[in-house]
């Protein structure tokens, strides 16, 4: 435990100059940033930037290469992260976290899932032996207030009326849901969401969102997300750090991270010189807020997420339950890229609106079909295909 005071720049969390190297990849790369006490801080980035990473060193799943991550307590602790055992993290520095991926017990109902959450009150409780089975009056007591706290977490995600389902019978915005309610019941200072709204709908994201700034305003507890859907971002957000390639390219309110040219470039991949152009070509300023690259792919604690990222995918619009995506190429973000290159290529280009004549010369010669073969033994009709 170190001797810092929990009330430096009110932050409850100080990353200092954090590198994560994988051999001899640099994941992440020299970053600081800070998250402030009471505050939603939201880490957003292109696939691939590193946001996970730096999520698995805050909550001891990697061991940084480099660098110090202080977490300060409202009682006037604090500890480095980095020193810390993995399974002391969540009991002793107070940090939450879910994964991209829900993990659930879904043969379990609600209740249960939000109970097994309380596990080291019960066997605290019981005196870490099996008292607890013969229902002496603490735990009595530990066991109900635990089912209490877990029924107000159930009513405040709206699941209340579900307690006695199983987790597995949910629609999938009700899982995030049951999720973050299963997190709090750790009694968390810093809860840490890893793309809580992948995948949602509009009304699961309202839904969410919902939760979010109940938990800032009536629990206190600060909140560090990670979150492609950048409407999300955009509402519910006091401060936002973006990262590429692992380092940090800005850090500031949602409205100066949106309209800065550095975070426009970094998400329609073009050099901060063809921005402008971009931007006009586009005709929205706030081209950030239209942009949902879709989730990274999942990432398990012994992975890299910085360069394990699969195929791009973003949600469409959908029944309460339903998951649907559609590619990239298909989506706003694509559409905007597609725009973005397309004007980038014309700045870079300007000769070519020069000739115009070989253009028309061009386009106005008759298109040559290739000559038809006669089916070859063994293919078939379809191109590609062999029977």
């Amino acid at each position: 435990m170190s001797d810092a005071s929990p009330s430096m720049n009110d932050a409850i969390l100080q990353v200092e100059h954090l590198s994560m190297k994988f051999g001899g990849l640099v994941a992440i790369g020299d970053l600081s940033f800070q998250a402030r006490r009471g505050e939603i801080t939201a880490l957003i980035g292109p696939n691939g930037a590193g946001k996970t990473t730096v999520f698995n060193c805050i909550t001891g799943f990697y061991k940084p290469s480099e660098g110090m991550i202080t977490l300060s307590r409202r009682d006037g602790s604090s500890f480095l992260l980095e020193r810390l055992p993995n399974h002391e993290i969540p009991a002793r520095a107070k940090v939450a976290r879910t994964f991209q991926n829900i993990r659930l017990f879904s043969g379990m109902t609600l209740l249960e899932n939000l109970l097994v959450a309380q596990h080291n009150k019960l066997m605290k409780a019981s005196g870490y032996t099996i008292l607890g089975l013969f229902g002496f009056s603490g735990y009595r007591k530990a066991s109900a207030e635990s089912i209490d706290l877990a029924r107000h977490w159930l009513e405040k995600a709206n699941l209340i009326d579900r307690a006695d389902d199983p987790a597995g019978d949910l629609p999938y915005g009700a899982q995030r849901r049951l999720e973050i309610a299963r997190a709090m019941c750790t009694g968390p200072e810093l809860l840490c969401l890893d793309e809580p709204a992948a995948g949602l709908n509009p009304k699961e994201s309202m839904a969410l969102n919902a939760l979010l700034m109940d938990i800032k305003d009536n629990t206190g507890t600060s909140i560090l997300l990670i979150e492609h859907d950048m409407a999300v971002v955009m509402q519910i957000s006091d401060h936002v750090v973006v990262l590429e390639y692992g380092r940090k390219i800005s850090d500031g309110s949602p409205h100066a991270v949106r309209t800065d040219p550095r975070v426009i470039a970094a998400y329609l991949g073009v050099e901060d010189e063809d921005v402008e152009t971009v931007l006009t070509e586009v005709g929205d300023e706030d081209v950030i807020e239209q942009l949902d690259t879709g989730p990274d792919s999942a990432h398990g604690p012994g992975t890299s997420s910085s360069y394990l990222a699969g195929p791009v995918t973003d949600t469409v619009g959908h029944s309460e339950g339903e998951r649907v995506t559609v590619s990239k190429g298909a989506s706003k973000a694509g559409q905007v890229d597609a725009k973005s290159s397309a004007a980038a290529s014309k700045a870079a280009s300007p000769a070519a609106a020069k000739q115009p004549s070989a253009a028309k010369s061009s386009a106005a010669k008759p298109a040559t079909k290739a000559p038809v073969k006669p089916n070859t033994p063994g293919v078939s009709k379809r191109r590609g295909g062999r029977k």
